[in-house]
């Protein structure tokens, strides 16, 4: 794909959100589609706001289990940086919070795919990433229902949902590419 480029039309922006479950490939697609198409690429996460406030990620989510602060952060920072131009926004709400995204995506994957891959990225026991995952995703769609009234686990306005069990994300960028030009919010220069 490095050998092939793109370009937004004249006098146009493109904002693309990514959105999906831990584990599931979400930054990597992203970032990829953000270097493919040579625009921002915006994952804000409690990982990076972990990291920003030098706190473990388990206390990061413990802590947001009754403080809805950390949520709020993470999201309106993200979205306020995905208004300013172009951009990919990686992040599990990124196709609610940003409802003029041009495209909106949504990846997906088995609990133990996504397990799996998790313990290949970070280590642990493959149980223990099972059971700490679960837990996450019913937090996860606990708080955004209580803070935002959004569902996360029905996500049929995206435009695209895509498996990303068996695909390598390369083969998840060419897809989202090619509905891009379809659509034509990018343009393949020659």
């Amino acid at each position: 794909m490095s050998d092939i480029h793109y370009t937004i039309p004249e006098g146009r922006e493109v904002r693309i959100a990514i959105s999906g479950r831990s584990g599931c490939g979400n930054t990597t697609v992203s970032r990829i589609l953000a270097e493919t198409l040579d625009i921002a690429f915006i994952n804000y996460t409690f990982r990076a706001l972990a990291s920003e406030m030098r706190l473990p990620l388990e206390e990061i989510i413990e802590k947001a289990k009754t403080d809805f602060t950390y949520d709020r952060l993470v999201d309106e920072r993200q979205v306020e940086i995905a208004r300013r131009s172009s951009c990919v926004l990686g992040s599990r709400l990124a196709i609610w919070m940003l409802p003029e995204a041009d495209l909106k995506i949504y990846l997906e994957a088995s609990a133990e795919t996504r397990a799996r891959r998790i313990v290949n990225r970070e280590g642990g026991s493959l149980e223990d990433i099972m059971e700490f995952t679960a837990m996450r995703d019913r937090e996860d769609t606990r708080r955004y229902r209580e803070l935002y009234n959004i569902d996360n686990t029905d996500y049929t306005h995206a435009d695209l949902v895509i498996d990303t069990e068996k695909s390598m994300p390369e083969a998840i960028v060419a897809a989202i590419i090619g509905e891009l030009e379809k659509r034509e919010l990018i343009v393949r220069e020659n």
